[in-house]
C-alpha cells in the first residue's frame, strides 16, 4: 500500500496559513481604521481632567457661527458619555472624530443639557444602535414649542433643506436624579426646575470633581434669560454646595474653578432682577426699562447687545406679576 508521508513542516502549514490570514486581517482593520481616523475632520478638545474632554465654543450669536456652545465626553471604562453635541449634525460628526482619536470605546449616552439648538443639532451624529440619548424630562415639549423655528434656521444656516426629523429626542428623560455607569466611572445627572430654561440639567463626574453646568453657567458670554431670573438664582444656591473641583460653563472656557465661576452670572443675574424690581416700582414701560436696566454690566460680558435687551423683558414679564 502506498502511504504519503507529509513532512513536520507540512503538517503544520494550516496553522501557519491561519495565523498569516489573521494577522493580515489585523492589518487590513488597522489601517482602515488609521485611514477614518485620519480621513474625518475631527474637533480640538481640550482635556480638563483624566477622561474629560471639552471643544470650547467661541463668543457668537446662534445659527450665524460653528461650534457656539461648549461640548465634550467623558470617557469610562466600558464606553463614552457625550455631554451636548454641538449646533449642527457636521459639529456631532466632528465631536464623534474627536473622541475616536482619544478612544476606541463605544458612545453609550448622548446627555443633551437643555434643549438650545447650539447644544442638540449635532445628536443625529450619535444616532446608532447602543447610543442612549438622556435628557430633562420637559425637554421634548419645550422643544416642540420652538422647534419648526429652530429648523428654519437651521436649515438657512447650513444651506440646505433639513429632514422633519432632524432633531434626536432624549428617550430617556430625568425628571430628579439619575446615575450613568461608563465602567468603574459614575454619572450623576441632575434635572432642575425652571431656570436658565424649563428643562436644565447638570452632571457630575465625581471621579474627576467636575461639574458640567450646561447653561446655567456662563462666563464671558452673557446669560442668556429663557426660564426664570429667580428660578435661576435658586438653582445656582443649590448648585454652589456641589463638591466640585472645576465646572464647565456652557459658554466661556473649556473649564474654571467651583463654585467661584458661577459668581459673575449670579451677579448679572442679581442686577437685573434688582434694577427691573425698582423699575416696576416707578411704574415706567418695558421699552424704557430695557434702554436703562442693567448697563453697568454691559463691560463684563461679550454679546451683550445681542441677548441684554431679551433679558430684561423676560425678567420684566416675570417679575410684573410677583407678589
Amino acid at each position: 500500500m502506498f502511504v504519503l508521508s507529509i513532512p513536520a513542516w507540512g503538517r503544520r502549514w494550516p496553522r501557519v496559513f491561519a495565523a498569516f490570514l489573521a494577522a493580515a486581517a489585523t492589518l487590513v482593520a488597522v489601517a482602515a481604521d488609521a485611514g477614518a481616523r485620519a480621513g474625518c475632520a475631527s474637533a480640538s478638545v481640550t482635556t480638563v481632567a483624566p477622561g474629560v474632554y471639552v471643544r470650547p465654543g467661541q463668543h457668537r450669536v446662534v445659527f450665524e457661527a460653528a461650534n457656539v456652545a461648549n461640548a465634550g465626553f467623558v470617557v469610562g471604562e466600558d464606553c463614552v458619555a457625550v455631554v451636548d453635541t454641538g449646533g449642527s449634525e457636521i459639529e456631532g460628526q466632528q465631536l464623534d472624530c474627536a473622541i475616536r482619536q482619544v478612544t476606541d470605546r463605544p458612545v453609550c449616552f448622548v446627555i443633551n443639557t437643555h434643549m438650545h439648538p447650539d447644544h442638540i443639532l449635532g445628536n443625529r451624529a450619535f444616532k446608532r444602535p447602543g447610543v442612549e440619548f438622556v435628557g430633562h424630562a420637559k425637554f421634548a415639549e419645550a422643544l416642540g414649542f420652538v422647534a419648526a423655528t429652530y429648523l428654519a434656521r437651521a436649515a438657512e444656516h447650513e444651506g440646505r433643506v433639513l429632514p422633519d426629523d432632524y432633531f434626536v429626542i432624549p428617550g430617556r428623560t430625568v425628571a430628579t436624579e439619575l446615575q450613568l455607569d461608563l465602567g468603574e466611572r459614575v454619572l450623576h445627572v441632575t434635572a432642575h426646575p425652571t431656570a436658565h430654561t424649563t428643562n436644565d440639567l447638570t452632571v457630575l463626574d465625581e471621579q474627576s470633581g467636575t461639574l458640567w453646568a450646561g447653561d446655567l453657567v456662563f462666563l464671558e458670554h452673557i446669560p442668556v434669560l429663557n426660564g426664570s431670573v429667580s428660578g435661576w438664582l435658586q438653582v445656582l444656591d443649590m448648585l454652589a454646595a456641589v463638591k466640585a473641583r472645576r465646572v464647565v460653563p456652557g459658554h466661556g472656557p473649556a473649564h474654571a474653578r467651583w463654585p467661584e465661576a458661577q459668581e459673575p452670572t449670579r451677579g448679572y443675574l442679581n442686577t437685573v432682577r434688582d434694577e427691573v424690581r425698582a423699575w416696576l416700582k416707578t411704574g415706567n414701560d418695558l421699552r424704557d426699562a430695557q434702554s436703562n436696566i442693567g448697563y453697568s454690566e454691559k463691560p463684563k460680558w461679550h454679546l451683550f447687545e445681542d441677548y441684554h435687551r431679551r433679558n430684561v423683558a423676560s425678567a420684566f414679564a416675570e417679575l410684573e406679576w410677583e407678589d
